[in-house]
Parts: C-alpha cells; sequence; structure tokens
C-alpha cells in the first residue's frame, strides 16, 4: 500500500514503513540497554499508540507488562486544551514500577505533560516517555522525551496510528494529508 491508493487524500509519504521500522529497531535497542534487569511497565495511550506500541513491544527483549489508558483532552476541532479527562485509567499498580509511556505524536505537548504528572503521582520507580513522532514547533509546553523516533514539521500527518476522523490509522506509513480533506 502507498500514498497512491489512497486517492487525492494523501499529499505525500513523509515517512516509509522501512523508516518507521528501522528507527523502532534503534529506539528498541536503547531502551533494551537501559532497562537491562528491570520490570518494564509499558504504557500506551488510546487509540493512536497502538502500532507504535504493538511493533516497539515485539522488539524488546526486556521482561514487560503493558497496559493501555484512554484520556480525553478538551479543545476545539484539531488543538488540545490541556484539560484532561481520563476515559480509561491504567489496571496496574505504578508503585515501585518502572514506567514507558509509549506514544505515536506529541504535538502541543499539554496532555503528555498532565498525563506524565498523573502517572508520576502514583509513586512509580520511574516514568519516561518513547514516542514515534514530535513536532518541536508545535510545542506549548516543554516535555521530556527520552527516546524520539522522528522529529517532524507542523504538517497534519495521518497513518501508522494517527487518524483524521478515525480514517488512515492503519497506513503502514506517515503521511501529509491534503488540506481540501480537513478545511471543508
Amino acid at each position: 500500500m502507498d500514498a497512491s491508493d489512497m486517492g487525492d487524500d494523501l499529499e505525500k509519504v513523509l515517512l516509509s514503513e522501512e523508516q518507521l521500522h528501522t528507527r523502532l529497531d534503534e529506539m528498541a535497542a536503547q531502551i533494551d540497554a537501559d532497562y537491562a534487569g528491570k520490570d518494564l511497565l509499558l504504557v500506551g495511550v488510546l487509540k493512536g499508540a497502538v502500532m507504535v506500541m504493538a511493533d516497539l513491544a515485539r522488539r524488546l527483549h526486556t521482561p514487560l507488562a503493558m497496559d493501555w489508558m484512554a484520556v480525553s483532552s478538551y479543545g476545539s476541532g484539531t488543538k488540545s486544551s490541556g484539560v484532561v479527562r481520563i476515559l480509561k485509567d491504567l489496571d496496574t499498580d505504578l508503585t515501585g514500577k518502572h514506567v514507558l509511556i509509549a506514544e505515536d505524536i506529541i504535538d502541543s505537548g499539554l496532555t503528555l505533560s498532565w498525563l506524565l504528572s498523573n502517572l508520576r503521582s502514583r509513586g512509580p520507580e520511574s516514568v519516561e516517555i518513547a514516542t514515534m513522532l514530535r513536532k518541536p514547533e508545535a510545542a506549548k509546553v516543554e516535555v521530556p522525551v527520552r527516546y524520539v523516533g522522528f522529529d517532524i514539521p507542523t504538517e497534519f500527518v495521518v497513518g501508522y496510528g494517527l487518524d483524521y476522523a478515525e480514517k488512515y490509522r492503519n497506513l503502514p506509513f506517515v503521511a501529509t494529508l491534503a488540506p481540501h480533506v480537513y478545511s471543508v
């Protein structure tokens, strides 16, 4: 599957499936080195992080458990306000655990900043972040990210878990969405 299969909804492929997988291999090797001898809890934020978390988890050799959260941030349209509501909380007690949040993308950082603070208040040994994509120019707050796949420009991207109106998540690559799709 490539961008031409999507008609004129996609402008260009920003990151190919091969680029994503190569970078995930590199990130997994670093995470394995950093968490050697430690039990790791991988936390995904639904729904966007599903692809990244699954692919990352399969590459890790470190013993790990997985858990999921779903959060909703209030704001208008595609903009986050940083006011967050937990829709599905973790099932795992974080006390004394090494927590690694797996993210698909960091945009403004507002929701993630709140999430980091919330999880740190639960008594873990450590909380770190791994994200496949980050938009540095879109940041509204500084969020310490330990593992970054790629820094990308502030464009509307879809694929590899990222959606627009719940579509395009299943694309194996990351592509820019044509403005006519979201500016209607």
